[in-house]
């Protein structure tokens, strides 16, 4: 498979330091109340001595707090001392471009894997268990330069590793879609979900009041977008065209930014962009920094191959319009100058 793209995967790893830190210094100011003695669900509570040996409770229940008697540490100290950690060694990484190091991408799992364990309900959402998994991917996808010792003939990782962050970006997003559906809940189903959303969701923004006031027909269609980027669009992940996967991943980035703009998840959106970049190439990323190649004249007539790319482009844009209005049902209302669906 050749070299991997090293400006999106080091976008990626940058992006996942960035969803550590967030994570780490979030949990970090939390840990009283929710993990001391008088808090919410004390942690020591969780790591009761059994009598076993150190390693086998290690092997049995993997976390570091094993260590905290050792060092003089009750859990609550323990888990800070984790998580000040977690934010240094998370920080360097998002900083400075030498610390994006497999091995300290293995140490923030550790940590935060070792701070999942006894979190509990507080620590068992989808996004912990997605940075955890985003965590392992990028153990194998981020290089060993802190082991290289100078050594001329180094090599960073293959482009196949890269591959697998993406698969997790189109299992995340495409269950996102689909779940909504399976549910057989009656406000997705009728495209109104977003009439109740905002009010209702755990941290509402200001950003949320404002698009809680939009029209109706806006709220439908919001879903009816919604279903298209979370279900149709990453089918378009793995296409050999381009600008498909281009236009893939500045679609994801669009949802996750509305999200980021109404809702407050923490790290989430934060880490699903993260994921994105491993649709971006080489070139593309470089545009972005001003190091893209120089566009050259193109040649007339096209290729056969580059006729193919823009058929098949515009095949897909063609086919997703028809698709969404087909099975949406979405009429124009010229005399109510609205948006009419069938379904909802």
């Amino acid at each position: 498979m050749g070299d991997p793209p090293l400006r999106p995967r080091s976008l990626f790893l940058a992006g996942l330091a960035a969803s550590y830190l967030a994570a780490f210094a979030s949990l970090y100011v939390q840990i009283p109340g929710l993990y001391g003695r008088d808090g919410i669900l004390p942690a020591r509570r969780v790591l009761r001595l059994s009598g076993k040996g150190l390693w086998e409770q290690l092997w049995d229940f993997p976390t570091l707090l094993w260590l905290g008697p050792y060092l003089g540490l009750d859990t609550e100290l323990g888990m800070e001392l984790l998580c000040l950690l977690g934010v240094v060694a998370s920080l360097g990484a998002m900083v400075f471009e030498p610390l994006r190091d497999s091995l300290v991408y293995a140490l923030l799992r550790v940590l935060y894997l070792s701070l999942y364990q006894v979190g509990q309900v507080f620590l068992y959402f989808q996004w912990d268990s997605l940075l955890l998994e985003a965590g392992f991917l990028a153990v194998l996808v981020a290089p060993l330069r802190l082991l290289q010792w100078g050594s001329p003939a180094w090599r960073p990782h293959d482009s196949v590793t890269f591959w697998l962050v993406r698969w997790l970006l189109f299992r995340l997003m495409f269950a996102s879609g689909v779940v909504k559906l399976t549910s057989r809940c009656p406000t997705w189903w009728g495209l109104t979900a977003l009439t109740y959303h905002y009010e209702t969701q755990c941290i509402p923004t200001p950003g949320a009041w404002l698009a809680h006031q939009l029209p109706l027909w806006v709220q439908k269609l919001s879903v009816v977008a919604t279903y298209v980027i979370e279900v149709a669009v990453p089918l378009l992940f793995f296409a050999p065209v381009r600008r498909l996967r281009l236009f893939a991943f500045y679609s994801q980035v669009l949802l996750q930014v509305l999200i980021i703009l109404t809702g407050n998840y923490n790290f989430f959106n934060m880490l699903t962009i993260a994921l994105a970049a491993s649709l971006l190439d080489e070139e593309h990323v470089g545009r972005w920094l001003g190091h893209g190649k120089r566009k050259q004249a193109s040649a007339w007539p096209p290729s056969l191959w580059s006729l193919l790319g823009t058929l098949t482009e515009l095949s897909t844009y063609g086919l997703l319009l028809y698709w969404t209005i087909q099975c949406f049902g979405l009429e124009i209302n010229w005399e109510k100058k609205q948006l009419d669906s069938k379904v909802g």
